[in-house]
């Protein structure tokens, strides 16, 4: 292999490289960004953050809404931590609202992603912000990225008061019902992560009868079990075979031992 083909093979691996990070960290695009989403609901909510989930299948999580009063913050930081480092939150649905309720579309704010956060700065930090992004089936966890009062509502039918299916971090929340049947979590005020499990009102059903229909199954097996050890010593009993240790065994030795 000569010098020009070695050469060759490594600017054609470079350039493939380049395109694969610029694929990853190329940022979100302005059709993403401009997506169309409804925020007027969490707009009159009376907390700092309101934040509305819906509920995923079981093939596909679900999503999120969030609206926040910036409190004089001109830049958020926005990331999911996992087991091994920071990751950026992908977003879409962006908008932002000047205090004199001016609206602004996602393509129109500075919206940088990187590894391991993606940053929103906003033209006046007393605005409002709101995006949208994905949330687990049964859990959602986001970091507070503005200090202040919260307010999360799960998607209906959902519960996160059950101990064995449901936990809410942190704790000192109010839990309240709206809409009929939406559950709705209420913090004064939130300076860590969110974290939430939680549940179909049916799961608990779905767990009853699961439960109750392995205790039946299993009582029917130690049940068929005990019959057939009963009729086996019935047999050997029949056939002369049936002694019974308990009477002769002093824990001595075996006859012809002693």
């Amino acid at each position: 292999m000569n010098r020009r083909l070695v050469l060759a093979i490594l600017a054609v691996a470079l350039l493939t490289m380049g395109a694969g990070c610029s694929a990853i960290f190329g940022g979100i695009s302005d059709e993403e960004l401009d997506r169309e989403q409804e925020y007027d609901d969490l707009r009159d909510s009376d907390a700092d953050v309101a934040i509305d989930i819906e509920g995923g299948s079981l093939i596909g999580d679900g999503e999120f809404r969030a609206v926040y009063d910036l409190n004089d913050t001109e830049e958020l930081s926005l990331y999911r931590s996992t087991f091994y480092r920071d990751e950026a939150l992908d977003i879409h649905s962006v908008r932002y609202w000047y205090p004199n309720g001016t609206e602004l579309n996602g393509s129109e704010l500075d919206v940088d992603q990187g590894r391991s956060s993606t940053d929103v700065v906003v033209p006046d930090g007393n605005g409002t912000l709101a995006f949208s992004g994905s949330a687990g089936g049964k859990t959602f966890r986001l970091p507070a990225y503005v200090t202040g009062s919260y307010e999360v509502t799960l998607p209906e039918d959902h519960r996160t008061s059950n101990f064995l299916f449901g936990d809410v971090n942190p704790g000192g929340f109010e839990r309240e019902t709206v809409d009929g049947n939406r559950e709705r979590l209420v913090w004064d005020e939130v300076d860590s992560t969110i974290s939430l499990r939680f549940y179909h009102a049916r799961d608990i059903t779905l767990f009853a009868g699961l439960v109750g229909t392995v205790v039946l199954l299993g009582g029917v097996g130690i049940g068929y079990y005990y019959r057939k050890v009963k009729r086996l010593r019935e047999q050997r009993a029949e056939m002369g075979v049936d002694v019974d240790l308990d009477d002769d065994d002093d824990g001595g030795p075996p006859p012809g031992l002693r």
